[in-house]
């Protein structure tokens, strides 16, 4: 680690920001006074490390205004009076469990006290108040000036630097090179250091679906056949069981019902993925969707009930019936009656053509009844206060009553006639779903500010045209930078925007499956990656995997909303979503419809 003084990296600090953020070089406060330094520590109780003293003699902090400079998530530098505000403030806040620390050591107080006395916070946090920041040692010995970090209502930890001289020789070292601080990267934009998110992920990240196709789909076993008693050769035998077996929860599984297609169809609307469908019992159907086969994507079986109504049950995956798009494009020219329980509540909706019916839906509230109360019905406690609760019973009888009652009630009212009971052995169509995506909001709020930048201003003042071009540039920039455009696709689909030409994007189009399978790959590396945390073998995919299938599925995420969204809205996505950091010189570029060959960019560095 550097061993340059305070003095050399307050310079380094001054002379970059004089040259490339002249506003916020002019926040810079003047020296403290040695006198006010002394009250300081006297009203404390403590005596400042010398590279505290050093810094505050060079710059009694900085004044909170637009543009200040800040140390990325830490905040701003503290002068003498915000020291001493912050200290005394969290000194009372942790004043409550002082008694309960006065017995730690040293070494027990630096690793687990709240805020031990010799603590003094130097900065303001990312809230520029006494919340958060950076905390350094006053205690003599070896963790004399050593620095810390504090965010509100979280432990403090020490960080890896050993005092404050360090964390100003990284901080000068970031803005010279443009380095992350922190894992953010400090930047000069219209005369003030900024900071912002950059990244570059792995260009070919394994895929959690094609590991899944090269799989093999795994068999349900054979219902296990009761083993006979065998007897004892010495004569007769009785055989003893004690209490009560438990017997089986009802099987009350949130259903689809569809009026007028056939289950095959029902399938397809419901984005069945075509080499994974085929005939499964409902055993079959748990232990496919639970297996690596299914790679997380909800599995659902379709059969017939009733008077030519078709059904739908799910398993695995994440739950796919409640949603308002996927209901939509079920009830797509006919009636959809939907039945969910979820612990206390049941719950009938009807959809007729895309549109609900209020006047059609039912819902049962049950209360919880496995609490334990007694003869005054006062809950029974335990001896750490908890509620005592019954082992193996319902909590919510009364919903499991509901369903049944709903069930029958949907056979009178529209002609639906399925026992859940009986839909198990029976093997009926069924597939993997591909899973639609989500639906964009109706109505975007105002956009003013994305990533510290004007995004409003710039709306303003740019004709639609021109903007729509810019923004189009950066969606390809966006592309590139997360592997997108190497879908023929996408690909396509970004052409025709450069040429200002119309892109179609349909339900179940390839530009909408593409963008539905980037989807599906990310949430099956996040689920891969969860499983493995209580597996003790590793996940087949790594952090960098998941995070490029974030991030492309974020950036076609970005491309339909250009498609679909008006542009303000569009372009605060597709800004927000920019991986390098240097994306302002790029829009500067974009907008101006120049070469930057030569010309100096955000950073204050020649690109």
């Amino acid at each position: 680690m550097t061993a340059l003084t305070v003095v050399q990296s307050w310079a380094r600090i001054e002379t970059w920001l004089a040259q490339h953020a002249a506003v916020s070089h002019g926040l810079l406060r003047p020296p403290a006074r040695l006198e006010d330094i002394a009250a300081a520590e006297r009203r404390l109780g403590v005596t400042f490390p010398p590279d505290l003293k050093e810094s505050l003699l060079r710059h009694d902090g900085v004044q909170l205004h637009d543009g200040t400079p800040t140390l990325g998530y830490y905040g701003p530098l503290s002068g003498v009076e915000d020291i001493v505000n912050s200290t005394e403030f969290l000194r009372n806040v942790g004043a409550d469990v002082a008694d309960y620390e006065a017995d730690l050591d040293e070494e027990e107080r630096d690793q687990h006290a709240y805020w031990p006395h010799e603590r003094l916070l130097i900065t303001l946090g990312i809230g520029w108040q006494s919340s958060d920041g950076l905390f350094t040692v006053t205690r003599p010995g070896p963790h004399h000036g050593r620095i810390g970090r504090y965010f509100d209502e979280d432990s403090p930890s020490f960080t890896e630097w050993p005092g404050l001289r360090h964390v100003l020789a990284d901080f000068a070292t970031a803005l010279e090179n443009g380095t992350p601080f922190n894992g953010r990267t400090p930047l000069a934009f219209e005369g003030r250091l900024i900071w912002d998110n950059g990244g570059t992920v792995v260009p070919d990240p394994l895929s959690p679906l094609g590991l899944s196709a090269a799989s093999t789909e795994p068999l349900a076993p054979p219902p296990a056949e009761p083993t006979p008693p065998v007897p004892r050769p010495d004569g007769p035998y009785v055989v003893l069981t004690f209490g009560t077996p438990a017997e089986a929860p009802p099987v009350q599984p949130d259903v689809v019902f569809v009026a007028g297609i056939s289950p095959e169809e029902l399938l397809d609307r419901l984005g069945s993925v075509p080499a994974t469908t085929g005939a499964r019992s409902r055993e079959q159907t748990r232990v496919s969707a639970a297996s690596p086969w299914a790679a997380c994507r909800p599995m659902v079986r379709a059969g017939w009930c009733g008077d030519e109504w078709s059904y739908a049950t799910q398993e695995g995956g994440d739950a796919q019936f409640g949603r308002p798009e996927l209901l939509r494009r079920l009830s797509r020219g006919t009636r959809v009656v939907r039945l969910a329980k979820q612990g206390p509540q049941v719950q009938v909706t009807v959809i007729d053509d895309g549109a609900e019916r209020p006047e059609a839906a039912r819902r049962v509230d049950s209360p919880r009844e496995d609490y334990v109360t007694g003869p005054e019905g006062r809950p029974e406690l335990g001896p750490g206060g908890q509620q005592w609760q019954r082992i193996g019973v319902d909590p919510w009888p009364g919903s499991t009553a509901a369903y049944t009652q709903l069930l029958a009630g949907l056979a009178t009212e529209h002609g639906i006639t399925w026992d859940p009971e009986a839909d198990g052995d029976e093997p009926l169509a069924s597939a993997l779903l591909l899973p639609v995506l989500d639906d964009l909001p109706p109505t975007c709020p105002p956009y003013s500010s994305v990533r510290d930048f004007d995004l409003g201003g710039l709306v303003d003042r740019t004709p639609p045209e021109r903007l729509r071009s810019a923004m189009a540039a950066q969606l390809a920039r966006l592309a590139s930078e997360t592997g997108i455009d190497t879908y023929p696709e996408i690909a396509q689909a970004l052409e025709r925007i450069r040429r200002n030409e119309p892109v179609d994007l349909p339900a179940d189009g390839v530009l909408d499956l593409r963008m539905r399978t980037l989807s599906a790959e990310a949430r099956a590396a996040r689920g891969l990656m969860d499983a493995a945390r209580h597996q003790p073998d590793p996940a087949p995919v790594t952090a960098a995997d998941l995070a490029a299938w974030t991030v492309r599925d974020a950036a076609a995420g970005a491309l339909r909303e250009f498609l679909l969204l008006p542009l303000p809205a569009a372009a605060a996505t597709v800004l927000s979503r920019r991986l390098s950091v240097r994306w302002r010189d790029d829009l500067a570029a974009d907008l101006e419809g120049q070469d930057r060959s030569g010309t100096t960019g955000a950073s204050g560095r020649p690109n």
